[in-house]
């Protein structure tokens, strides 16, 4: 039986070039976003069978909902290989307003809150799994991140505070689940050019095509790359923003443009 992918966030943007890469390779397709029609209309478009693809119902910023989903997959499809943590939201905040945070408050519920509860419900399948096929390969779990976690950038605190908090979580989630047998893989997009980012109003530097960021993105995860920048040149300017002083920092973001806040999309 070919292998599965259980992918949130699978809609539009990351998410559906991620299904349609893995679809190409063969694999089987659990699918997962608030918007289930637009992901079977997608199908019906790939001519997907029942049997290789099935879409999912759920909001990964309610615990219970993505719960309910992951346990639906496994039901119709088995446990999957691979289990990619795609869904996010991005949005810009003012501390000074009251009403922003909740902003706050629901980007980390989706973004960091949501990541965790995909990974969970599969980690004892997939041990089960392995223990039950004397399998030394547990599963992967991917979690799709941003270059923006790796400092945080003036009126991006939701989004940077988000994506930091999405790596150094997979960071330590790595750390707890390779001796087990698991390969926890960290993406780091830079610009990709999805609805996510068309409302920017700044500069998106090697800004790259959702395809092919899905096709990096799933040559990283077959070699099990523990992070990964994607794409390379965005990757150097993470390294150089990793070890730039406050300083020089505060000077090259000073007039930065602030993303745009939930009220004025």
């Amino acid at each position: 039986m070919q292998p599965l992918v259980f992918i949130t966030g699978a809609s539009s943007g990351i998410g559906q070039a991620l299904a349609l890469r893995y679809h190409q390779a063969g694999w089987r397709l659990a699918l997962v976003a608030r918007r289930i029609s637009d992901m079977q209309s997608w199908c019906q478009q790939q001519g997907l069978s029942h049997e290789m693809a099935r879409c999912y119902q759920a909001d990964v910023s309610q615990p219970d909902s993505i719960l309910a989903a992951a346990h639906a997959c496994m039901t119709d499809l088995g446990v999957p290989d691979v289990v990619i943590a795609n869904a996010g939201i991005s949005v810009g905040m003012d501390t000074r307003v009251r009403e922003d945070l909740e902003v706050l408050s629901q980007v980390l519920a989706t973004n960091v809150v949501g990541m965790a509860a995909t990974f969970h419900p599969f980690i004892e399948a997939m041990k089960r799994r392995a223990l039950s096929t004397a399998s030394s390969s547990v599963g992967t779990l991917v979690g799709i991140a941003s270059v923006a976690g790796i400092r945080g950038m003036p009126g991006h605190a939701a989004y940077c505070a988000s994506k930091s908090a999405a790596i150094t979580y997979c960071e330590s989630l790595r750390g707890e689940l390779k001796p087990q047998g698991f390969k926890v893989v960290t993406l780091a997009p830079g610009y990709i050019r999805t609805p996510l980012t068309s409302q920017n109003k700044f500069p998106m530097p090697f800004l790259m095509s959702a395809d092919e960021f899905a096709h990096r993105a799933y040559q990283a995860i077959e070699q099990g790359d523990s992070f990964r920048v994607i794409p390379t040149p965005m990757a150097w300017v993470a390294r150089l923003l990793r070890i730039l002083p406050d300083a020089l920092f505060d000077r090259a973001f000073k007039n930065q443009p602030r993303k745009h806040r939930a009220q004025e999309h």
